[in-house]
């Protein structure tokens, strides 16, 4: 998610590479394997939140005991779902996945693209991480169910479209194709706002855009600024419909098999991550913004009022419907526990 070149050349590496890094992994895989040298992997580049989150782990752990870990960023082990399944498969011992992927293995995690559900307001958002029954006692079961022992989610930023021109309307966004990840209720979200969603990998997305393949994306403004997005699709639209979410995991088996001290450190590492990662994002979508409005003069910033945002919160119903569909009755019985805790931590 660097600049368009780093988009470009990761994309083809990732393809060149993957295969030969992940057979290295394995052949250094013994009896130990779990013992000294932990791997993990995320989503994103060197310096990105995911990436803040992963160093600040590591170096608790190094600074606390005798263990090492090994980061490995976007591109370097594969794409979203290729860490997922090294994860499963205790090549890696901790990953780090957006809902937006876990969502085909867990459908109850696509609850988070649910527009509109999420306040926008950055202390909310963090209280409500921080207290949320249906994040920190219903999820970990849900992930446990896969093989995954879930250890945080934490919000990165809120979730801003990108178009090949400024809209401000539902309907002018009809035609128009926009890239969203691999999950169905991300899609079922586009289509309600009246787009024509178009799930793609990252490694795609620059150059659809590039090409007017695509004609917008979602992402936090951090990532749409440190993916250099902006030079192909310049207008930024705050509609107000979500934050982009993350988890952090180990393999169940390999967490399992710690001793009570290790499982500790591991879970005080992650606390102390968590912590630090808050404070990394405080102000960071500003930040962000001011860097994209200095490289660019074709940059446009349109923020809907509330009138606007309605048009849009309008047609949320039916995209949570949908995933009632999709999930049943323990979808249902989630959304009730997240709007409970919403409205906890709203009503303070």
């Amino acid at each position: 998610m660097k600049s368009s070149k780093f988009v470009s050349t990761r994309s083809v590496t990732t393809k060149l590479m993957t295969t030969a890094t992940v057979s290295a992994l394995l052949v250094g895989m013994s009896s130990a394997a779990y013992a000294d040298n932990w791997r993990y992997a995320h989503e994103e580049y060197e310096g990105d939140v995911q990436d803040v989150f992963a160093i600040a782990f590591k170096e608790h752990v190094e600074e606390n005991s005798d263990h090492t870990v090994q980061v490995y960023r976007f591109g370097e082990l594969g794409e979203s779902d290729d860490i997922m399944e090294q994860t499963q498969a205790g090549i890696l011992q901790f990953v780090n996945q957006s809902p937006g992927f876990t969502g085909a293995l867990i459908p109850e995690a696509q609850i988070f693209f649910v527009p509109y559900l999420l306040p926008t307001d950055p202390d909310t958002v963090v209280e409500f991480f921080n207290t949320s029954t249906a994040i920190n006692e219903t999820f970990p079961e849900l992930y446990a169910e896969q093989g995954l022992e879930l250890l945080k989610m934490y919000p990165e930023g809120e979730m801003v479209l990108t178009l090949d021109e400024p809209i401000t309307t539902p309907e002018e966004l009809r035609g128009k194709n926009i890239r969203t990840m691999t999950n169905p209720l991300l899609a079922e979200t586009y289509s309600a706002f009246g787009a024509s969603p178009t799930p793609l990998p990252w490694g795609e997305v620059y150059g659809g855009l590039q090409t007017n393949i695509l004609q917008g994306q979602e992402n936090p403004i951090f990532w749409i600024e440190s993916g250099g997005l902006y030079e192909v699709s310049p207008n930024l639209i705050f509609t107000g419909h979500g934050w982009f979410t993350t988890a952090m995991m180990a393999n169940q088996d390999f967490f399992d098999g710690l001793s009570e001290e290790d499982q500790e450190l591991v879970r005080e590492a992650t606390e102390a991550a968590y912590e630090h990662t808050l404070e990394h994002i405080s102000g960071l979508a500003d930040e962000s913004l001011a860097k994209i409005e200095e490289a660019s003069d074709d940059v446009t910033v349109t923020r809907l009022n509330e009138e606007q945002i309605q048009a849009f919160r309008d047609r949320a119903p039916q995209v949570e419907e949908r995933f009632i569909e999709m999930t049943g009755e323990r979808g249902t019985a989630l959304l009730e526990q997240f709007k409970q805790d919403l409205e906890a931590v709203t009503n303070e």
